[in-house]
Protein backbone atom coordinates (compact mmCIF):
# COMPACT_ATOMS: atom_id res chain seq x y z
CA UNK A 1 0.00 0.00 0.00
CA UNK A 2 1.45 3.35 -0.92
CA UNK A 3 1.23 6.52 1.63
CA UNK A 4 -1.04 8.42 -0.92
CA UNK A 5 -3.40 5.25 -0.59
CA UNK A 6 -2.69 5.43 2.86
CA UNK A 7 -4.26 8.75 3.37
CA UNK A 8 -6.73 8.34 1.03
CA UNK A 9 -8.27 5.57 3.25
CA UNK A 10 -7.57 7.62 6.20
CA UNK A 11 -9.58 10.37 5.50
CA UNK A 12 -12.56 8.14 4.46
CA UNK A 13 -12.29 6.07 7.92
CA UNK A 14 -12.75 9.24 9.26
CA UNK A 15 -15.55 10.43 7.08
CA UNK A 16 -17.20 7.11 8.38
CA UNK A 17 -16.38 8.28 12.17
CA UNK A 18 -18.25 11.30 11.63
CA UNK A 19 -21.07 9.88 10.49
CA UNK A 20 -20.47 6.98 13.44
CA UNK A 21 -20.40 4.23 10.92
CA UNK A 22 -17.98 2.42 13.46
CA UNK A 23 -17.83 -0.86 11.22
CA UNK A 24 -16.49 0.79 8.35
CA UNK A 25 -14.40 3.61 10.18
CA UNK A 26 -12.81 0.92 12.12
CA UNK A 27 -12.44 -1.83 9.22
CA UNK A 28 -10.66 0.86 7.03
CA UNK A 29 -8.15 1.95 9.85
CA UNK A 30 -7.21 -1.86 10.38
CA UNK A 31 -6.14 -2.03 6.71
CA UNK A 32 -4.15 1.30 7.04
CA UNK A 33 -2.56 -0.39 10.35
CA UNK A 34 -1.55 -3.55 8.54
CA UNK A 35 0.80 -1.66 6.47
CA UNK A 36 1.85 0.85 8.76
CA UNK A 37 1.65 0.16 12.44
CA UNK A 38 4.25 1.96 13.41
CA UNK A 39 3.78 5.30 12.18
CA UNK A 40 3.82 8.73 13.96
CA UNK A 41 0.22 8.82 13.63
CA UNK A 42 -0.34 4.61 14.35
CA UNK A 43 -1.29 4.95 18.09
CA UNK A 44 -4.23 6.89 17.74
CA UNK A 45 -5.26 4.92 14.83
CA UNK A 46 -4.76 1.86 16.68
CA UNK A 47 -6.62 3.58 19.78
CA UNK A 48 -9.09 4.66 17.38
CA UNK A 49 -9.94 0.84 15.94
CA UNK A 50 -10.18 -0.60 19.26
CA UNK A 51 -12.48 2.05 20.27
CA UNK A 52 -14.83 1.98 17.32
CA UNK A 53 -15.23 -2.14 18.42
CA UNK A 54 -15.97 -1.08 22.03
CA UNK A 55 -19.12 1.33 19.90
CA UNK A 56 -19.78 -2.23 18.36
CA UNK A 57 -19.52 -4.39 21.79
CA UNK A 58 -17.17 -6.30 19.86
CA UNK A 59 -14.94 -6.87 23.04
CA UNK A 60 -12.53 -9.72 21.27
CA UNK A 61 -11.42 -6.82 18.60
CA UNK A 62 -11.37 -4.04 21.10
CA UNK A 63 -9.13 -6.22 23.05
CA UNK A 64 -6.81 -7.35 20.24
CA UNK A 65 -6.64 -3.75 19.16
CA UNK A 66 -6.77 -2.25 22.22
CA UNK A 67 -3.38 -3.82 23.51
CA UNK A 68 -2.06 -2.53 19.98
CA UNK A 69 -2.78 1.17 21.32
CA UNK A 70 -1.69 0.71 24.95
CA UNK A 71 1.92 -0.84 24.04
CA UNK A 72 2.00 2.66 22.12
CA UNK A 73 1.00 5.11 24.66
CA UNK A 74 3.03 6.87 27.80
CA UNK A 75 2.10 4.60 31.15
CA UNK A 76 1.20 6.27 34.36
CA UNK A 77 -0.38 9.71 32.54
CA UNK A 78 -3.91 8.62 32.21
CA UNK A 79 -4.10 7.97 28.58
CA UNK A 80 -7.25 6.72 27.89
CA UNK A 81 -5.98 3.85 25.76
CA UNK A 82 -5.13 1.72 28.70
CA UNK A 83 -8.52 2.19 30.35
CA UNK A 84 -10.42 1.24 27.12
CA UNK A 85 -8.10 -2.09 27.40
CA UNK A 86 -8.85 -2.89 30.90
CA UNK A 87 -12.90 -2.96 30.32
CA UNK A 88 -12.39 -5.41 27.09
CA UNK A 89 -9.70 -7.19 29.20
CA UNK A 90 -12.18 -7.70 31.92
CA UNK A 91 -14.67 -8.85 29.64
CA UNK A 92 -12.54 -11.12 28.04
CA UNK A 93 -11.39 -12.35 31.86
CA UNK A 94 -7.47 -11.69 31.09
CA UNK A 95 -7.17 -10.48 34.69
CA UNK A 96 -3.32 -10.09 34.41
CA UNK A 97 -3.54 -7.78 30.80
CA UNK A 98 -6.55 -5.83 33.05
CA UNK A 99 -4.34 -5.58 36.20
CA UNK A 100 -1.50 -3.92 33.47
CA UNK A 101 -3.92 -1.98 31.66
CA UNK A 102 -5.25 -0.75 34.80
CA UNK A 103 -1.76 0.08 36.19
CA UNK A 104 -0.57 1.63 32.75
CA UNK A 105 -3.39 4.01 33.39
CA UNK A 106 -2.29 4.77 36.57
CA UNK A 107 -4.61 3.37 39.19
CA UNK A 108 -3.24 1.44 41.92
CA UNK A 109 -4.57 -2.12 42.61
CA UNK A 110 -5.00 -4.67 45.45
CA UNK A 111 -1.91 -6.59 45.63
CA UNK A 112 -2.47 -10.12 44.11
CA UNK A 113 -2.83 -11.82 40.96
CA UNK A 114 -5.88 -13.01 38.74
CA UNK A 115 -9.37 -11.68 39.99
CA UNK A 116 -9.31 -7.79 40.93
CA UNK A 117 -11.89 -8.09 44.06
CA UNK A 118 -11.32 -4.53 45.48
CA UNK A 119 -12.70 -2.03 47.22
CA UNK A 120 -13.32 1.25 44.74
CA UNK A 121 -16.41 2.89 46.46
CA UNK A 122 -19.57 3.19 45.68
CA UNK A 123 -21.44 4.35 42.44
CA UNK A 124 -24.21 4.22 40.25
CA UNK A 125 -25.01 2.21 37.27
CA UNK A 126 -27.82 2.98 34.32
CA UNK A 127 -28.99 -0.58 33.50
CA UNK A 128 -29.98 -1.14 30.31
CA UNK A 129 -32.38 -3.90 29.94
CA UNK A 130 -33.77 -4.27 26.11
CA UNK A 131 -34.83 -0.85 26.17
CA UNK A 132 -36.01 -0.23 30.34
CA UNK A 133 -33.42 1.70 31.88
CA UNK A 134 -32.95 2.03 35.90
CA UNK A 135 -30.24 3.94 37.78
CA UNK A 136 -28.99 1.24 40.46
CA UNK A 137 -26.24 2.24 43.37
CA UNK A 138 -23.12 -0.91 43.04
CA UNK A 139 -20.14 -1.04 45.54
CA UNK A 140 -17.07 -1.06 42.89
CA UNK A 141 -14.68 -3.94 42.57
CA UNK A 142 -12.52 -2.53 40.40
CA UNK A 143 -12.48 0.32 37.75
CA UNK A 144 -14.96 -1.39 35.81
CA UNK A 145 -17.36 -3.91 37.50
CA UNK A 146 -19.48 -3.78 40.29
CA UNK A 147 -22.14 -5.46 42.75
CA UNK A 148 -25.76 -4.43 42.25
CA UNK A 149 -26.56 -3.17 45.86
CA UNK A 150 -30.83 -2.06 45.15
CA UNK A 151 -33.13 -4.10 44.23
CA UNK A 152 -33.93 -3.29 40.96
CA UNK A 153 -37.17 -2.97 39.48
CA UNK A 154 -37.74 -3.45 35.80
CA UNK A 155 -36.58 -5.93 33.00
CA UNK A 156 -35.38 -9.12 35.14
CA UNK A 157 -32.93 -7.70 36.76
CA UNK A 158 -31.55 -8.70 39.97
CA UNK A 159 -29.68 -7.88 43.41
CA UNK A 160 -26.31 -9.21 43.81
CA UNK A 161 -25.73 -9.27 40.08
CA UNK A 162 -22.08 -7.66 38.86
CA UNK A 163 -21.67 -5.64 35.61
CA UNK A 164 -19.04 -3.79 33.75
CA UNK A 165 -19.63 0.11 33.00
CA UNK A 166 -17.97 2.07 31.14
CA UNK A 167 -15.22 4.38 32.43
CA UNK A 168 -17.01 8.07 31.53
CA UNK A 169 -19.80 9.17 33.80
CA UNK A 170 -22.78 10.07 32.09
CA UNK A 171 -24.63 11.90 34.77
CA UNK A 172 -24.47 12.45 39.13
CA UNK A 173 -26.05 11.71 41.82
CA UNK A 174 -25.81 13.96 45.21
CA UNK A 175 -26.49 12.40 48.62
CA UNK A 176 -25.54 14.37 51.90
CA UNK A 177 -23.30 16.87 50.26
CA UNK A 178 -21.31 14.36 48.46
CA UNK A 179 -21.29 13.48 44.65
CA UNK A 180 -21.23 9.72 43.19
CA UNK A 181 -21.05 9.54 39.49
CA UNK A 182 -23.36 7.55 37.59
CA UNK A 183 -21.93 5.11 34.92
CA UNK A 184 -23.13 3.63 31.73
CA UNK A 185 -23.40 0.06 32.13
CA UNK A 186 -21.90 -2.23 29.03
CA UNK A 187 -23.10 -5.86 30.17
CA UNK A 188 -23.95 -8.35 32.83
CA UNK A 189 -20.61 -9.69 33.94
CA UNK A 190 -22.17 -12.42 36.37
CA UNK A 191 -25.91 -12.80 36.71
CA UNK A 192 -27.40 -13.64 40.45
CA UNK A 193 -29.41 -16.08 41.53
CA UNK A 194 -31.44 -14.78 44.10
CA UNK A 195 -34.83 -14.24 43.46
CA UNK A 196 -37.04 -11.22 43.28
CA UNK A 197 -39.66 -11.14 45.66
CA UNK A 198 -42.49 -8.23 46.61
CA UNK A 199 -44.56 -7.78 49.58
CA UNK A 200 -46.33 -5.31 51.53
CA UNK A 201 -45.65 -3.86 54.97
CA UNK A 202 -46.67 -1.78 57.47
CA UNK A 203 -44.80 -0.03 59.79
CA UNK A 204 -45.78 2.47 62.09
CA UNK A 205 -42.69 4.65 61.46
CA UNK A 206 -40.18 5.18 58.82
CA UNK A 207 -37.67 3.47 60.96
CA UNK A 208 -39.46 0.55 61.03
CA UNK A 209 -38.87 0.53 57.21
CA UNK A 210 -35.22 1.78 57.22
CA UNK A 211 -34.54 -1.15 59.79
CA UNK A 212 -36.28 -3.81 57.51
CA UNK A 213 -34.16 -2.85 54.52
CA UNK A 214 -30.66 -3.04 57.15
CA UNK A 215 -32.06 -6.90 58.85
CA UNK A 216 -31.76 -7.82 55.04
CA UNK A 217 -29.02 -6.51 54.27
CA UNK A 218 -26.80 -7.60 57.26
CA UNK A 219 -28.15 -11.18 55.65
CA UNK A 220 -26.27 -10.14 52.29
CA UNK A 221 -30.14 -9.78 51.07
CA UNK A 222 -31.95 -6.51 49.82
CA UNK A 223 -34.99 -4.70 50.95
CA UNK A 224 -36.10 -1.85 48.58
CA UNK A 225 -39.56 0.22 49.56
CA UNK A 226 -41.35 1.40 46.24
CA UNK A 227 -41.04 4.85 47.79
CA UNK A 228 -37.10 4.83 46.88
CA UNK A 229 -38.02 4.41 43.20
CA UNK A 230 -38.26 7.38 41.24
CA UNK A 231 -38.98 7.41 37.40
CA UNK A 232 -37.04 10.50 36.14
CA UNK A 233 -36.68 11.92 31.65
CA UNK A 234 -33.68 11.08 30.31
CA UNK A 235 -32.50 14.52 30.45
CA UNK A 236 -32.93 14.58 35.02
CA UNK A 237 -31.70 10.97 34.81
CA UNK A 238 -28.52 11.88 32.69
CA UNK A 239 -27.71 15.22 35.08
CA UNK A 240 -26.85 16.07 38.45
CA UNK A 241 -29.55 14.97 41.08
CA UNK A 242 -29.60 15.61 44.63
CA UNK A 243 -31.16 12.66 46.07
CA UNK A 244 -32.96 12.54 49.85
CA UNK A 245 -33.79 9.64 51.89
CA UNK A 246 -37.79 9.07 50.80
CA UNK A 247 -38.54 6.11 53.30
CA UNK A 248 -42.06 7.13 54.80
CA UNK A 249 -44.43 5.13 57.50
CA UNK A 250 -47.76 3.41 56.37
CA UNK A 251 -48.30 0.95 54.12
CA UNK A 252 -46.54 0.40 51.17
CA UNK A 253 -44.79 -2.13 48.93
CA UNK A 254 -41.35 -3.24 49.05
CA UNK A 255 -39.41 -5.57 46.71
CA UNK A 256 -36.85 -8.11 48.21
CA UNK A 257 -34.04 -9.95 46.97
CA UNK A 258 -33.71 -12.80 48.80
CA UNK A 259 -34.92 -16.64 48.91
CA UNK A 260 -38.69 -16.82 49.60
CA UNK A 261 -38.03 -19.17 52.69
CA UNK A 262 -35.88 -17.15 53.50
CA UNK A 263 -37.69 -13.70 53.29
CA UNK A 264 -40.58 -14.98 54.97
CA UNK A 265 -38.40 -16.16 58.57
CA UNK A 266 -36.80 -12.23 58.14
CA UNK A 267 -40.05 -10.66 57.43
CA UNK A 268 -41.73 -12.74 60.95
CA UNK A 269 -38.30 -12.02 63.08
CA UNK A 270 -38.65 -8.15 61.72
CA UNK A 271 -42.84 -7.94 62.89
CA UNK A 272 -42.06 -9.34 65.78
CA UNK A 273 -39.28 -7.05 66.99
CA UNK A 274 -38.77 -3.94 68.58
CA UNK A 275 -41.45 -1.17 66.37
CA UNK A 276 -44.41 0.46 66.08
CA UNK A 277 -47.03 -1.78 64.06
CA UNK A 278 -45.05 -3.93 62.49
CA UNK A 279 -46.99 -6.07 59.81
CA UNK A 280 -46.32 -7.82 56.43
CA UNK A 281 -48.56 -9.52 53.75
CA UNK A 282 -48.52 -10.96 50.16
CA UNK A 283 -45.26 -11.57 49.09
CA UNK A 284 -45.03 -12.92 46.33
CA UNK A 285 -42.47 -13.54 43.62
CA UNK A 286 -41.71 -11.16 40.85
CA UNK A 287 -39.67 -13.12 38.75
Amino acid sequence: MHTSEAEQLIEQAYQAWDAEDWPTAAGLLERVLAHFPDEERSAVWWYDAALGHKFLRNWAKAYELGREAAARAPRGEGDPAFWNLGIAATIQRDWATARQAWEGFGIRLPQGEGRIDGRFGPACVRLDTGGEREVVWIDRLCPTRGRVMNVPVSGGRRFGEIVVHDGEPTGRRVVDGREYPVFDELLLFEASDLPTLRVTVHAGEAADVEALADFFGEQGYGAEPASGFELLCACCSEGTLEQAPRTHAGTQQVCLAAPEEEARRLLTEWAGGNGTGRSWSGLAPVD
